[in-house]
């Protein structure tokens, strides 16, 4: 079994047998092998419930009593996934990894996940492991095999990471970061072209503790993840191996996570993926990869390679993923604090928001004006110069060519562009010429018209507004409708939803830092009325007023250290424990808050990818969102969105809408990441 490092604890999933005897273990396997047909059952229970280091021993015992290789002849009795799952288990891990990188290199074509996957991930011991298990296995030169199959930046940076000689000192100098910093900046975004060979040398070689310092001054420096540079300024496998020692610097646990959600999301299951990790990690880290998938995912590992995965292949990857976490929100103490720190590290605090849409430079109302009434007047419309005005301007600069259009012609812009343009377009171009406040406010009046209400609208609109956005909505409200917004709120909805809700349209949110003894007793409550205390000290309804005062009026700073709180006096996600203790609109508004509190440019990322995803589209949420976020944070929820969902929002939007919608969608998304 690995031995974890000192004074840390054992993360993996497989523990050393208890009374382990090697030949009765060997009698055991050759039994379920004799004859006809072979004790799959058996063989698999057997296997999965011993250490590498125990199946070591047992091959020795097997080849000792029987004079057979264990290997040639659990490969002759299986077949398929499960044979190559069982016997990449009776491997050594170095010698595991030697067999795999043989694989991706050997015959047409080159399997650069693989390559990428197992050199990006592995410490400077396990480097130097898998180089000798390959030359013992093979009687072949690694290195020399990689740079016959590889070539340009990506086989010199495979070729740094096989040297196994990543800095491992824990000590940092600042002056060091701030260098590899100004190295890494001019080398990429200030440099016509870029220089590879810096990235090379920095992410290649500098300690996983310096990069973590060196990532966050990047971001502070210079206003954008490292990430993001990487995907500007490299590409291809290159760029995939770059953002994969990112990653592996960052968290190697959530990698991994990440990669098995891949594996298996969407048709089809990526089986050599699946076998590789579930084998190389489960003594490693297993138990953190669990907590960070379900964290990230919102289900278990467990849960997902049981729908995906069937007979005995499925049981044998179950007994290596090692439990079920879907009792949503159950953290091990240990990782509950690292999925903390997850969100904690990516907090809107620590970045600063961007929209994509600024002010235009040069800008002419009364030249827009007349373009705008050129494009209206006559037989037909010109969608283009419309779309190309009203999305290149900022809000301010869109009111000033109202006015002036009807200084000039004496009509409302407003009206001709409702008669000129139809559909989504219409939709999304009058939200843009109206003041934000009169389009939430509009959002949320149309919400609550005719039969029904969105109650998705208005958790997403109130939850997620600043007190000074807020109160505008309010005034904006009574002006264009002539009844005050919690009146409306009122009549429209009922129970704790409505009380939610009217408290969060007061927009008295606190607007301070955190405060810590404060932040324990707020914990407490929601302990308490999660029914996870230990020790619950007031009756229910007040409880439960308690907390939503707790969640509607404590400001970010705060709530933020409240539900670091949480975890440490429970071990539980309060995300995750409101989902699994509540339900309906009062679930949904309340999930909303806490995620709006961990990132709110995620929670738009995430509000967006649903309006895309599947079958059909929900243009009303996509044109909300790019509408409202396109001044205040769209660049960072592109950023989210492309972290998350792997592909871009400009990508998604591309496939998902058409037509003139599509190009003014693409105009405010603002680029391609």
């Amino acid at each position: 079994m690995a031995k974890p490092a000192q004074g840390t604890k054992y993360r993996g999933s497989i523990h050393d047998f208890p009374n382990f005897d090697p030949s009765q273990d060997a009698e055991a396997l050759y039994t379920a092998m004799k004859g006809f047909g072979s004790d799959k059952e058996a063989i698999l229970e057997l296997i999965t419930s011993r250490s590498n280091r125990q199946r070591q021993e047992i091959c020795q015992s097997y080849k000792s009593l029987y004079g057979k290789d264990l290997i040639a002849d659990l490969k002759y009795e299986l077949t398929g996934k499960f044979e190559r799952l069982i016997v990449g288990l009776m491997r050594p891990l170095a010698y595991c990894d030697a067999k795999e990188i043989k694989d991706a290199v050997s015959g047409i074509g080159t399997d650069e996940k693989c390559l990428i996957e197992i050199l990006a991930s592995r410490t400077n011991k396990q480097i130097h492991q898998l180089v000798a298990a390959y030359k013992d296995a093979y009687e072949r030169d690694l290195e020399s095999d990689i740079i016959s199959d590889t070539s340009g930046h990506f086989q010199k940076m495979l070729v740094v990471l096989l040297q196994g000689t990543r800095e491992e000192d824990d000590v940092v100098s600042e002056d060091l970061v701030q260098q590899d910093v100004q190295d890494l900046y001019e080398a990429g975004e200030l440099k016509w072209g870029t220089d590879e060979a810096q990235f090379i040398y920095i992410l290649g070689n500098r300690s996983k503790q310096h990069l973590r310092l060196v990532f966050d001054e990047y971001l502070r420096t210079t206003g954008k993840p490292i990430e993001a540079s990487i995907r500007g300024e490299l590409s291809g496998d290159f760029e995939k191996l770059m953002l994969a020692v990112v990653k592996c610097v960052r968290s190697t646990p959530e990698y991994f996570a990440e990669r098995l959600f891949k594996a298996m999301k969407g048709l089809g299951t990526r089986d050599n993926t699946l076998i590789r990790i579930m084998v190389s990690r489960s003594e490693l880290d297993m138990l953190d990869i669990r907590e960070i998938f379900r964290t990230k995912y919102e289900k278990s590992l467990y849960s997902m390679i049981k729908n995906d995965t069937s007979g005995e292949y499925k049981k044998a990857l179950l007994k290596l993923c090692g439990g079920d976490d879907d009792a949503a929100g159950q953290f091990f103490p240990e990782a509950a604090q690292v999925a903390y720190q997850m969100w904690e590290l990516s907090a809107v605090s620590r970045v600063e928001l961007k929209g994509t849409v600024r002010p235009a430079n040069d800008f002419n109302p009364d030249a827009d004006a007349k373009a705008l009434r050129k494009a209206m007047k006559g037989i037909g419309t010109d969608e283009a110069t419309i779309i190309d005005i009203v999305t290149h301007r900022s809000n301010a600069q869109r009111q000033q060519i109202r006015q002036t259009f009807k200084s000039h012609f004496g009509r409302d812009l407003m009206a001709d562009l409702k008669s000129e343009l139809s559909g989504d377009l219409a939709r999304l171009i009058l939200g843009l010429m109206m003041p934000p406040a009169h389009y939430d406010a509009k959002q949320l009046k149309k919400a609550m018209e005719g039969a029904g209400t969105d109650e998705k609208a208005l958790i997403e609109i109130l939850a997620t507004r600043t007190n000074a956005e807020i109160r505008a909505i309010n005034e904006a409200y009574k002006e264009n409708y002539h009844k005050s917004l919690e009146d409306a709120l009122s009549s429209d909805t009922s129970g704790h939803f409505r009380r939610i809700l009217i408290s969060l349209a007061t927009g008295n949110r606190e607007e301070g830092g955190e405060d810590r003894d404060q932040a324990q007793e707020d914990a407490q409550v929601a302990a308490e009325i999660l029914e996870i205390a230990d020790t619950p000290s007031g009756d229910k309804t007040s409880l439960e007023t308690r907390f939503m005062m707790i969640l509607c009026t404590r400001s970010y700073p705060h709530l933020r250290r409240v539900f670091q709180e949480f975890i440490k006096m429970t071990n539980y996600d309060v995300e995750h424990t409101i989902k699994k203790e509540m339900s309906g609109d009062v679930r949904d508004a309340f999930v909303a808050i806490v995620q709006s509190v961990k990132n709110k440019p995620l929670f738009f990322a995430d509000k967006l990818y649903k309006s895309m995803k599947g079958a059909g589209t929900d243009e009303k949420t996509l044109t909300r969102i790019m509408v409202s976020r396109s001044e205040i944070d769209l660049l960072n929820i592109r950023r989210e969105f492309i972290e998350k969902y792997d592909k871009s929002l400009h990508q998604t939007i591309e496939s998902d809408t058409s037509g003139d919608f599509l190009k003014a969608l693409l105009a405010l998304c603002g680029g391609e990441d």
